[in-house]
């Protein structure tokens, strides 16, 4: 597995519309995407910050992964994401080193990468994500 970069910080927000203009007011950010993806019930807005984006999450339905983290932590930061050569790799390295998976092979997901998460139980309290093109 070669990580390449930290590929966006996943923050949960409860109003997308209201964050994104505060991202661009308060800290002069221009955000570049908007994208709705249905199947994880979520509508992203993406920022980039030299060679890093961050990537804003509301969720679209409240039993949405999204929905169901800002009922139990508030908003905040959800993930860190990691690029990667091959996500299906990076996830059996992963899981042979004993990591639990949420995703045992990768899915599309915004931007139209593959991506992959770890379970925060064996990352440190982390959500971590694999992505690639």
């Amino acid at each position: 597995m070669n990580i390449t970069h930290i590929e966006h910080i996943g923050i949960a927000v409860e109003n997308l519309e209201e964050a994104v203009a505060f991202y661009e007011k308060v800290y002069g950010l221009k955000c570049y995407a908007v994208e709705e993806v249905a199947d994880q019930k979520v509508k992203t807005a993406f920022f980039k910050v030299g060679q890093t984006k961050i990537e804003l999450l509301e969720s679209t339905d409240p039993e949405g992964p999204i929905g169901k983290f800002i009922a139990n932590k508030g908003q905040g930061i959800h993930h860190i994401a990691f690029a990667v050569d091959k996500v299906g790799e990076a996830l059996g390295n992963a899981e042979k080193n004993g990591v639990r998976l949420i995703d045992k092979v990768p899915r599309k997901g915004a931007e139209g990468l593959n991506i992959g998460f770890l379970h925060p139980k064996s990352t440190f309290g982390v959500l971590t994500e694999f992505c690639a093109e």
